[in-house]
């Protein structure tokens, strides 16, 4: 993979150990103006995303270097998307989100580098792979702009984020509320295994919290070669076009 100069700093720490933000007092700080500002968020993230028809979300840690396997795995296939057409969307950090923009942009195809970013007071935490990218202040609204349409959604190891973000998916295809023809693909074994493992065997079989097909929403795999075979079959979403 070809070498991309970085095009801008950005603050490589997980979200976790930044600063905390100061709150003044103001009129911004009134519900009133707080719901306004949720709204102008959603309204702003959809019409930045309304026009991005074929793309792929990427979750993983923040923490990975650049040295690791998992960073490695994810930049391969944030270029095999690119190659393919894909867009790559990730939430904009370091780590695995870094990765999977970088391999996108790296890969020269048709589709594009994207990133969903947090606002911070000090400075953009944006990675500097990103080419098209939009920031938002909350959280909330930041995660359903990364579930927003995606023809997949691929997990590699991470923190309580990752696995919040698989649960909610998850949770959605279980209730119906989204297809179960959009593939969720938890990439890397030696990570996901175990916590695959207490699903069937506690929430499933000691406890019966959910059922037995439940276990089918999401596939299990250990290279990007696997996702991208998986991700290529998969079939187009138009319910948001």
């Amino acid at each position: 993979m070809a070498e991309t100069p970085l095009k801008r700093g950005s603050i490589n720490i997980p979200a976790s150990l930044l600063p905390q933000e100061e709150q003044e007092e103001d009129f911004r700080a009134s519900p009133h103006w707080r719901v306004l500002r949720i709204q102008a968020e959603f309204i702003e993230g959809w019409n930045f995303l309304a026009d991005i028809k074929k793309s792929v979300t990427i979750f993983g840690s923040a923490r990975f270097p650049e040295n690791s396997v998992w960073y490695r795995e994810t930049r391969k296939l944030g270029e095999m998307l690119s190659n393919a057409g894909f867009s790559v969307v990730t939430g904009g950090g370091p780590g695995i989100m870094e990765a999977g923009n970088r391999g996108a942009m790296e890969g020269g195809g048709k589709g594009d580098s994207i990133g969903l970013d947090i606002q911070l007071p000090y400075e953009q935490r944006v990675n500097p792979y990103v080419e098209k990218g939009i920031g938002f202040h909350y959280f909330f609204v930041r995660k359903v702009m990364l579930a927003y349409s995606a023809q997949a959604y691929v997990y590699f190891p991470g923190g309580f984020g990752t696995i919040d973000e698989l649960s909610e998916l998850v949770t959605l295809v279980q209730t119906k509320k989204m297809s179960d023809k959009i593939p969720m693909i938890l990439v890397g074994k030696d990570f996901w295994q175990p916590f695959v493992d207490w699903i069937e065997k506690t929430m499933l079989n000691q406890y019966q919290a959910i059922s037995a097909e439940d276990l089918h929403i999401f596939q299990l795999v250990d290279s990007a070669e696997e996702a991208f075979a998986i991700i290529k079959k998969s079939p187009r979403r138009t319910e948001f076009g």
